[in-house]
């Protein structure tokens, strides 16, 4: 028996139950993305303040700590993918569980663990280690958090679902865009009621304890591994014109050679770049366009709206129409979003980028996990999709200095917004070749 296979009928038979488990995977999965909330960059920015004052270092030495940890993370993906081929979803996701605990309960004492080493903070070595251990600490977050949980709770939903894996994306996604968009006023309401010590070791206890109990009770990897089927019911490979169920199992090595694996995967990478950036830079760029503060944080409400209407209509016709032309929605999404940020002003260009930013927020969660189980199957699915988040999380990691340096040393952001547009548009021009790569296969297999 395989290390992912085992206990799995501990402590219930997930085939005993009166209805289809996979309805179960669904909603603890989408617990478990949620749960990643802390190691989001929604989550780290409400407690940046309080680490600027406690550690007694700058803004900018604190991006920077939290910029290289995210890097450093980013390279490590794609080893927690193969682990997670490896070890299943239960397995993973408690280990990701247990190391995010242990890094909040480690940030909540940040300062203190930083005088341990030097006491006095005016010493002419204090900042290189309070940098270096604020770097260790946002390694193990943004791995263990955005990174590892997030994948294998989107990973393990796929496998579960195959004909009906946009639409249980799309629900999953509303409930996720929901989560995410409180996240930072709960986190601040808990700092208010307790203080950002007490609020980290809170959700350090609720991840450690509760979720990782959670993650054993539920989480399951494959459908097959407990003599079920995705979707509680066969299927074939083909529904209409759309295949749903690949002939080939890809390895991430072979995966990568394909042209499609790059036309979806570059435009995911772009759009947490410059959203990153944009939502790093976010009070500075609306003042560069006239606009105060208020302006700027209220951009995020309708954004949500539309993008939680496109995201329940994107799943639904995911599972009935080729994904390359929910790519080109995508990648036209991103051009009106970067013109618009490019010449954003109070009027028509502020629209522009709701209506642009909106179209991509939507779709995001469907290209990211309903394309590579389609494209390229479940076998290797751990390595291909760390192999993305690797791609997506570098790219965030990268966006607020490349933000900075367009306007600090080229006096505008539209520079860097225009550079990203001209990126995208190639992509657009190429992705009439993103098909799914399993369609060869199927003609290899007719001619057989």
């Amino acid at each position: 028996m395989e290390i992912r296979e085992r206990g799995n009928n501990f402590p219930f038979r997930p085939d005993k139950i009166p209805f289809f488990y996979g309805w179960v995977i669904l909603f603890v999965a989408t617990i478990g993305v949620l749960a990643s909330g802390p190691g989001q960059t929604m989550g780290v920015s409400t407690f940046t303040d309080y680490l600027i004052e406690h550690i007694k270092i700058s803004r900018n030495q604190i991006s920077t700590a939290y910029m290289f940890g995210t890097i450093a993370s980013s390279f490590m993906l794609t080893w927690a993918g193969r682990q997670y081929d490896k070890y299943g979803a239960r397995w993973t996701a408690m280990a990701s569980a247990l190391l995010l605990a242990i890094t909040l309960f480690l940030l909540s004492q940040s300062d203190r663990i930083i005088r341990i080493f030097v006491k006095n903070t005016d010493s002419a070595v204090y900042s290189g280690v309070a940098i270096a251990i604020m770097l260790l600490l946002f390694f193990m977050l943004r791995f263990s958090g955005q990174g590892v949980l997030t994948m294998v709770s989107r990973n393990m939903l796929m496998k579960w679902f195959i004909s009906r894996r946009g639409f249980v994306n799309g629900i999953s996604s509303v409930f996720i865009a929901l989560g995410f968009s409180i996240a930072p006023l709960t986190f601040d309401g808990l700092i208010q009621n307790t203080s950002w010590r007490i609020a980290w070791i809170i959700m350090g206890a609720a991840i450690g304890i509760g979720f990782l109990i959670l993650a054993f009770v539920f989480f399951r990897d494959n459908p097959e591994d407990m003599e079920m089927v995705p979707d509680g019911e066969k299927h074939a490979n083909r529904r209409k014109h759309v295949i749903i169920k690949p002939f080939k199992q890809f390895t991430l090595t072979e995966a990568r050679k394909t042209l499609p694996f790059w036309l979806f995967s570059l435009p995911l990478a772009f759009y947490s770049l410059y959203i990153t950036g944009f939502t790093f830079h976010l009070v500075s760029i609306f003042e560069v366009a006239g606009m105060d503060r208020e302006r700027a944080l209220a951009i995020f409400i309708p954004v949500s709206f539309l993008s939680v209407g496109i995201s329940l209509l994107g799943g639904w016709i995911s599972d009935r129409i080729r994904l390359k032309y929910l790519l080109y929605f995508v990648l036209t999404g991103e051009l009106i979003a970067l013109l618009s940020l490019a010449y954003l002003n109070d009027g028509f260009f502020y629209y522009g980028f709701i209506l642009g930013h909106g179209m991509v927020s939507g779709l995001f969660n469907v290209l990211m996990t309903v394309t590579w189980p389609r494209f390229y199957g479940r076998k290797y699915l751990g390595s291909i999709t760390g192999f993305v988040m690797s791609l997506i999380v570098f790219a965030s990691a990268l966006a607020p200095l490349l933000y900075s340096l367009s306007y600090t040393k080229l006096g505008s952001y539209r520079y860097a917004f225009l550079g990203l547009a001209a990126i995208i548009l190639v992509i657009l021009i190429f992705s009439y070749k993103g098909n799914n790569p399993q369609d060869k296969f199927e003609f290899e297999e007719s001619n057989d």
